[in-house]
Parts: structure tokens; sequence; C-alpha cells
């Protein structure tokens, strides 16, 4: 029923009705303000039909009760009765309106389609010898698990091994101009020694196998809305197992209930090479590029295996930490937990384990996702 289609005794019943929702004291504060402008008579009619009896000797001040504002029941304002006191001020106070909370459908993104979506993974494991940087053992494994695992989460999986610094922005810029129409997510995984690099929002680089690394700021910058209007609205994620920087981390002593602490491969290697600028793997032209065509970074999340500036750490033998422990995580919980809620669990599980008994890693995401992420899963 809509204001404008019911009578003046209706809107007085419903005035009633809200007052007496509004707490013990706005219906005797109502009654008190009718007397105080005069209309004695309505005063009395509506105590009477209420029942209630204001204590004579208990002035009441109006003016000094908060009265809670609730939701309107009515989609159109009503018109304000004739006999609405101005000392109470207006019933409904004008106010900007407020957003309803999202419901179960519009807080998740949309996850059905089928594939999924794309995942691209780049493996890189043996280096150039005139780069400075050691072949990454057990990279393969890695890469062996990412791809089992996306295909089981219903991922079309594309794997590239190798790649020089050319040709990571050559596919990245391929996988941009393909049609995601049908999909509704795109995954990214990047398996590589890293370092540090200017950026504006998100830090470090990866490197080709020919020693220039990328900045994960243009890798990001490849799939957003205006570079990829296919995935727009959609999420990208970014998983990247690579050094943050070349500083080793030692943690700090807590007290022996905080951790439940676990030993690193005999044979830890690190994904890094000593501290460096962009400067020295990357021309000008990249680092404007990067930063001039950057748009606000929504519906994206990059997942790091380590804080940017700190070493990460791969086991020849059974992999890096981190790759280990979100495959784990992934086969384990993606049927009933949300993404942002998995890495978690990663952190947890990779922050316990130390390299060669001393030291640490510490995992973590930059999120600018809108929504609630769940994967597809076979249990689900």
């Amino acid at each position: 029923m809509k204001y404008s289609k019911i009578t003046r005794r209706d809107q007085a019943r419903q005035l009633v009705i809200d007052l007496e929702t509004r707490g013990s004291q706005a219906f005797p504060a109502f009654l008190e303000c009718l007397r105080q402008t005069g209309q004695h008579a309505l005063a009395e009619l509506l105590q009477c039909g209420d029942g209630a009896r204001l204590p004579p000797s208990v002035p009441i001040q109006p003016s000094l009760i908060p009265l809670p504002v609730q939701n309107p029941k009515y989609t159109e304002k009503p018109d304000r009765p004739d006999f609405t006191p101005s000392r109470l001020g207006p019933l409904r106070p004008e106010r900007l309106p407020v957003p309803n909370p999202l419901s179960p459908c519009e807080s998740c993104y949309k996850m059905d389609a089928s594939p999924c979506g794309i995942c691209l993974i780049i493996n890189n494991v043996d280096f150039d010898p005139d780069c400075d940087l050691k072949d990454r053992t057990g990279s393969d494994i890695d890469c062996d698990k990412m791809e089992k695992r996306f295909k089981a989460l219903n991922f079309e999986v594309i794997a590239k091994r190798n790649l020089k610094y050319k040709r990571i922005r050559h596919e990245m810029a391929s996988l941009a101009k393909r049609d995601h129409s049908a999909y509704d997510c795109c995954v990214v995984i990047i398996l590589s020694h890293g370092t540090e690099a200017n950026h504006n929002r998100f830090p470090g680089a990866v490197h080709g196998v020919d020693g220039p690394a990328v900045p994960v700021q243009l890798i990001t910058n490849y799939l957003n809305g205006q570079n990829c209007p296919s995935l727009q609205g959609k999420p990208k994620l970014f998983f990247i197992q690579a050094c943050g920087g070349g500083e080793k981390d030692t943690g700090f002593e807590v007290s022996p209930d905080e951790v439940e602490p676990s030993l690193g491969g005999i044979d830890d290697q690190m994904d890094a090479i000593p501290i460096s600028s962009s400067s020295d793997s990357l021309s000008t032209s990249d680092e404007l590029d990067a930063r001039a065509t950057l748009p606000t970074p929504s519906d994206i999340l990059v997942s790091y295996s380590t804080f940017p500036g700190y070493v990460s750490w791969r086991d020849t033998q059974a992999g890096s930490w981190y790759v280990e422990n979100l495959d784990c995580v992934l086969e384990e919980n993606a049927a009933t937990d949300d993404l942002v809620t998995m890495l978690m669990m990663v952190n947890a599980a990779v922050s316990q384990i130390s390299a060669k008994g001393l030291y640490k890693q510490m995992p973590g995401s930059f999120n600018f996702l809108r929504k609630l992420l769940y994967f597809q899963s076979s249990l689900s």
C-alpha cells in the first residue's frame, strides 16, 4: 500500500504505530508536545486509546530525547499528518540514501562459467649464464602442482617455460587480447627469480631467463579494464613465487605456544638476486608505461610468496614453501572457504617454516577485490 492511496486516518494510525516502535519514551514525549501546543483533546484521545498515563509531576523534555531513525517501510515518502508538532521535528529526517546490504549473490563474484577462466603459468627455470641468476631447480614441481590444482578448479591452464623478458610481456599482451566474455575469472601464476622495483601500487619485478625483470605493476596492468575490456568487473588473480628483494628474515622470538615450528628442506634456495633498483634491469620507457596507464586496480588481487624486500625460499626437491602450502590449502578448503580466507591460511602455514633452522618467510597480498571469491570445486 502506498501513502498516496491511503486516508488521513490511515496516516495518523501509521504515525502512532511508528511512535510505539521508537522506544518507551517516544509516545509519552509526543503526547506532551501535543499538550504544549494546545492540542489537549487530541492528546487525551490518544492517551486513553493507548492506555498510557503520564505522571503529572514528571515533566518531559522531548527535545532532549534522541529518537532512533528506522528505515522507511514504504518507497514513497508520506505526507506529514496535519497534527505533527513542529517541536518534535520531522518524523523521517532528510538523509542521504544508504544502500542495502549486499545479498548473498551480490556479495560474491560469479564463478560458475565452464571453464571458469584462463590460468597462465610462467615457469622460469633455466637462466642464461651471463645474467648471474642460478637455475631454479624444483620449480617444475611447483608448476606441476599449480597446473593440476587449477585444472581441478575448472580453469583452462596454459603453461609456458623459460620465457625471456620480451616473451613475458608478449604472453601477457596475448592474454589481454583474448576474448574473456565467456569466462568469470583470469589467473596468472609466475614462478621465477624476483627483485625490488620502483612502483606506484604493486611492488616487485620478476626476471626473464635472459636477466631483465618485468615489474609486477606492469604485469597486472595488461589485464586492467582499459587494456582488457572483457575482464571488466571480473576478478584478476596473480600469484607470484619470486623474491621481493635480497633481505633475509631471521624472525623474532615468541612464546612456544604462538607457533608450531617446521623446518624447511635440506636444500632450500632463494629466488632472488642482490637488491637493485628498477633502473638496473628496466628501461625508463617501461617504468613510465607502467605508471602512465595503470588505473584504479579494482577486481585485482596479487598474492606474493614473500613480503616486499625479502627473499623467498624454494626446496629443490619439494618445491617452494609458498606454492606447496597454497596447493595444499586450495585442495583442502576450496570447497568451503573464500580466497582471501585461504590466503591467510597459507600465510600462517608458511610463517611457521624455517630455512636452515634460522630464516623465515611471510607471504602477503595486495587485495583490491570488491566481493568474496569462491572457486568451483568438485566437492561443491
